[in-house]
């Protein structure tokens, strides 16, 4: 398996309005475990729109390695959005959901009050997986919600021009996906052939930012290759997308998410109290998460609570 590869550089002209998130290594699932690059949240950024977590990894060519393999884990206050570009993912969870998961596909799980699952490589696999994992806060009107799972394998298709924007969430152009969402947001993988050049339209209500999956293309004369995330900023009708050679980009977008959150671990909150009790359930195995069957493996335990106390925080540190 290859470690992930980022090369930050961008073009000289950078907008102002433009900030570009460098990534942060991570090994999913302990220090031998599978590699990540994650880019929300950030240093500088913690959410984008709803939007609160972003980890991409790979192309890995697996070869003789199990590939992914992070065991049952818990999450509440959120949901999570696995999207692939190659490869195959089985996720399992605490509601008896069992789904295979290959490119072109979403898979959409709302924690809720509190949910578990697991995510491994199957056992017959392509032999290559590359995509991103991401995560949406819930409002508060919608964090203690019952957990719940979809599986989009169907997704609306846009055009603009030469390039295709898949939707995986929220409304895009003329295209609206048909997952869940909780607040105003868009996802959407965009599609550059040799040569496409495109303005994509944007709301100028949303904050954006943009990831390269493969390829370099030119967001607003800019190169970005994959690796760090693009901040767009808000206000904006529209961004242009230019390419060379075939490139896939990620757009993320959505309403400022002005609550102030608690992150810690796979736990959103909106206190520090709440995340001591959130760790205690999974510890002490309460009817909260309840259990993930079928995965061969044991359940992730939680690290340990920080000596200080953990301050709510809101878009940008």
């Amino acid at each position: 398996m290859s470690s992930f590869e980022a090369d930050p550089e961008v073009g000289p002209d950078l907008p102002v309005t433009m900030e570009l998130l460098e990534g942060a290594p991570v090994a999913l699932g302990g220090p031998r475990g599978f590699a990540v690059t994650r880019t929300l949240p950030n240093r500088q950024r913690r959410l984008v729109g709803a939007w609160c977590f972003l980890d991409a990894y790979g192309p890995h060519e697996l070869g003789d390695s199990a590939g992914m393999r992070v065991g049952p884990h818990p999450h509440t206050g959120l949901q999570t959005v696995t999207w692939l570009v190659a490869g195959e993912i089985l996720h399992r969870d605490t509601l008896g959901s069992r789904q295979e998961i290959r490119p072109g596909q979403l898979n959409l799980m709302t924690a809720g009050r509190g949910i578990a699952h697991s995510e491994e490589t199957p056992r017959e696999n392509s032999g290559l997986l590359h995509g991103v994992q991401l995560w949406v806060a819930l409002p508060h009107a919608d964090r203690d919600m019952p957990p719940a799972f979809a599986h989009h394998a169907d997704l609306p298709v846009v055009a603009f021009g030469d390039v295709t924007a898949t939707v995986l969430m929220g409304t895009l152009g003329d295209a609206a996906s048909p997952a869940r969402v909780h607040t105003p947001l868009v996802g959407a993988e965009l599609t550059l052939p040799a040569g496409a050049s495109a303005a994509i339209p944007l709301k100028t209500g949303f904050e954006y930012a943009v990831l390269t999956l493969d390829g370099a293309p030119s967001v607003d004369d800019a190169t970005l290759k994959p690796g760090p995330l693009l901040y767009l900023g808000s206000g904006r009708s529209r961004v242009r997308l230019a390419t060379e050679s075939p490139a896939k980009v990620l757009l993320l977008g959505g309403e400022p998410f002005e609550e102030r959150l608690v992150m810690w671990w796979n736990f959103v909150a909106r206190d520090h109290d709440e995340i001591v009790q959130m760790r205690a359930d999974w510890e002490s195995h309460t009817p909260r998460f309840g259990e993930v069957r079928g995965y061969d493996g044991p359940p992730l335990p939680a690290p340990p609570m920080p000596l200080t106390r953990l301050v709510p925080r809101g878009r940008v540190r």
